[in-house]
């Protein structure tokens, strides 16, 4: 569990801001992921829940939210923590804590807590993502400050890349459509490679 510092009392701050139904769906996220039910915690799902609940919070601290979320439930399965036992480590970490917010921990851990299973991470695999989405959309320029040629098509590519913390993070470019198709064929080559191994 991270340690007790100005920090973890921020992102304490930052999710009793939460009311307790609200503050359950981010843990359920972890938790889907975390009994293997999910891919990752999607980044941008946590952050329309905050926004739901009416709590702003730039990228870093959203991030450091989920990350503590992760960390906590993680520590308390291979710990092999009960529900009790969670909430007073939490209470140890941080005063900070509101009684709603860790009564959501202790209820949820209660369910689930026995079910979460923590598999080793190998350490060849910690830096390597996975990805998880991918979309694109066509569109087409039609006014810019810096762009001389306007009305050109361009392809916009929204990948979801799975961390091996379990965070899912969101990566955005813009190609030209020479760009994408070229793009397209090197991943066409990469499948095919992929499917003799």
């Amino acid at each position: 569990m991270p340690a007790a510092d100005d920090s973890c009392d921020s992102v304490v701050d930052n999710i009793c801001r939460l009311e307790p139904d609200l503050l359950a769906e981010p843990c359920q996220h972890v938790l889907r992921y975390l009994l293997g039910q999910t891919k990752g915690v999607d980044s941008s799902e946590v952050c329309d829940i905050f926004q739901r609940g009416r709590v702003t919070l730039d990228h870093e601290s959203l991030q450091s939210v989920v990350t503590f979320l992760l960390s906590t439930f993680r520590t308390a399965a291979k710990s092999k923590l009960s529900a009790d036992d969670l909430v007073s480590r939490l209470e140890e970490r941080s005063s900070r804590w509101t009684k709603e917010s860790l009564q959501v921990f202790h209820s949820l851990w209660s369910e689930h807590g026995d079910s979460v299973q923590v598999p080793p991470v190998p350490q060849d695999l910690l830096s390597v993502g996975r990805l998880v989405d991918m979309q694109w959309k066509l569109s087409m320029a039609v006014s810019s400050d810096t762009c001389r040629s306007l009305n050109s098509p361009f392809v916009t590519v929204l990948l979801k890349i799975a961390a091996s913390s379990g965070q899912i993070h969101q990566k955005v470019f813009e190609m030209t459509v020479p760009q994408f198709q070229n793009f397209h064929k090197q991943m066409k080559e990469l499948a095919a490679v992929m499917e003799t191994v």
